[in-house]
């Protein structure tokens, strides 16, 4: 696979995968009117990715917001769901949740999307 860009903007984080290191990364704000924006095209682009993956080929996910709303909570929860399916049938998959350590809600949203995971390794990292 290529690498692959959605740009940051005010409202949106930008998201990137690195196909030399097979690392996706979604780093900023994310508090869009409209949330399908971002959505839909990351679901699509890894809809393609995991259709095309060698199993055998770790995806490391790198989680960093700064912020975000609720639509992009549910996002999130959409994402989670379709790492863990792909999970559960013998993708090896790694999300990393990075907050900052002063940063007491972006913790305690890890903690709750990590409860929900079971065949998804889900890393907290403080900063």
């Amino acid at each position: 696979m290529d690498n692959w860009k959605i740009e940051a903007t005010k409202h949106t984080p930008e998201i990137y995968f690195d196909a030399t290191n097979n690392v996706l990364s979604m780093q900023g704000e994310s508090y869009p009117e409209n949330v399908d924006q971002i959505s839909q095209p990351l679901f699509s682009w890894l809809a393609n990715y995991l259709a095309q993956a060698n199993p055998d080929q770790a995806l490391t996910v790198n989680i960093e917001l700064t912020y975000f709303n609720s639509s992009s909570s549910k996002m999130l929860l959409d994402l989670f769901d379709r790492l863990e399916e792909a999970a559960t049938t013998g993708n090896h998959i790694t999300v990393n949740w990075i907050y900052e350590a002063d940063n007491d809600s972006a913790e305690e949203f890890g903690e709750e999307f990590k409860e929900d995971l079971e065949a998804l390794t889900f890393n907290l990292v403080k900063q």
